[in-house]
């Protein structure tokens, strides 16, 4: 069972309305704007989610070349920035209108925006000094009228945390009561946990290396742009693993630092790769494979002493050959898609964001004691109002931190 909040204990026998919220994320593959709407209610210690759809909208091509181009390692200008934000913004507004139009019947009165991840600044020592996430949520409170909660991971950052990942909340309610030690996997560009362990001890969450990055990357390298990632697996699943490649790339100081951790594409990214491959040129079949088992083999290693089952989403997920990967590493721990507990795969870090902007709305901390490494748990993000100054109404009505998270069928 999660512990409550200090901050907030929990308010026995309160039942809060239901909040219809939109949340919007674009991860580390930074290719589309995910949107994902929900109702949220309270009834005594649990938070149920009905789950009202979710939606994806690829980038504008120009828009996105224009952010790759920016992206570390290479340099950009406040100038260009300046236009990211702006673009992004509101790119995440037309989203946002038609996820309100198309899932909330033309109602919601929350949206949640993660923004889009430029910069996570970590220093040498693992600590994170900063976290930088673009598309001003201006733009998508004057699209929708709907107040808009963004920039959550700062706060964390703030008082001392990691920042990330910061969907340890979501995953420790909604796992809470399952058998054993289940294990939350998200397979972005980067891939992180949530371990909830047994009765005893507090929910961990951090990431554990690259997922999709190195693969994209590679992909994209191997074919000259002709394939931006390699779907179904296709390529790795003809390659054959290289051992001393392997080798080369598990040695890498982050897999070794202690949880809480957090990393992204300013470290794993193509020129990261072709440094460590040295003088080799392996097949591009043989690369992907390999890199296939490097992701498998830094996530098994992050778990595999505590997990009981491991349940995944992200993009991840529709590589048939990452998966198989991932079940080899670990015989006797059930390896499952996230689909199957009811919270869509492609759309549960939308869904989380949800669950952390209902926080926020209620004045309620987003992250676990001791999860992220900050010294206190913090309530997220900024606020927005809506049309007419609506602004959330905070803790004046004595909501409760939640003890667990139910998925209810879609609405």
């Amino acid at each position: 069972m999660v512990e409550p909040l200090p901050e907030n204990q929990f308010s026995p026998g309160v039942t809060s309305a239901a909040l219809r919220v939109v949340g919007l994320m674009s991860g580390t593959s930074h290719d589309a704007v995910d949107a994902a709407a929900c109702e949220l209610r309270l009834t005594g210690d649990t938070l149920t989610l009905t789950p009202l759809g979710h939606l994806s909208v690829p980038y504008p091509p120009a828009l996105r070349s224009e952010l790759v181009a920016a992206l570390p390692p290479a340099g950009t200008t406040l100038g260009t920035v300046c236009r990211l934000d702006t673009g992004i913004g509101q790119a995440f507004a037309d989203v946002a209108a038609r996820a309100v139009a198309e899932l909330c019947a033309g109602r919601a009165d929350l949206v949640v925006s993660h923004g889009q991840t430029v910069f996570h600044w970590v220093a040498d020592d693992g600590g994170v000094l900063g976290t930088l996430q673009i598309g001003e949520a201006a733009w998508i409170a004057e699209a929708t009228g709907l107040p808009v909660v963004s920039g959550l991971r700062t706060r964390d950052v703030a008082a001392g945390g990691q920042g990330a990942p910061l969907v340890g909340l979501f995953d420790a309610l909604w796992l809470a009561g399952r058998p054993g030690s289940p294990v939350a996997l998200n397979l972005g560009g980067i891939a992180n946990v949530t371990v909830v362990p047994t009765s005893d001890g507090a929910p961990v969450a951090f990431d554990t290396g690259p997922a999709c990055a190195l693969l994209d990357a590679a992909t994209c390298h191997v074919t000259n742009g002709r394939l931006t990632f390699d779907a179904d697996g296709a390529l790795a699943a003809r390659g054959r693993v290289l051992p001393d490649l392997l080798a080369r790339l598990l040695d890498e100081p982050y897999y070794a630092r202690p949880a809480p951790k957090s990393t992204g594409k300013e470290l794993f990214h193509l020129d990261y790769l072709l440094a460590r491959l040295g003088p080799t040129s392996p097949t591009p079949e043989d690369l992907l494979a390999t890199l296939v088992a490097l992701t498998a083999r830094t996530v098994a290693d992050a778990v595999r002493h505590t997990a009981t089952e491991v349940v995944a989403s992200g993009g991840g997920t529709r590589n048939p050959v990452l998966l198989a990967a991932l079940r080899a590493e670990l015989p006797g721990v059930a390896v499952r898609t996230s689909d199957k507990l009811g919270v869509p795969s492609q759309a549960k870090e939308a869904l989380a964001f949800a669950v952390l902007g209902w926080h926020t709305w209620y004045g309620l901390p987003g992250v676990l004691p001791g999860a992220t490494g900050a010294r206190r748990p913090s309530v997220l993000g900024s606020v927005i109002p809506g049309a007419g100054g609506r602004f959330p109404p905070g803790r004046t009505v004595g909501v409760g931190q939640p003890r667990r998270l139910e998925v209810l069928r879609s609405a």
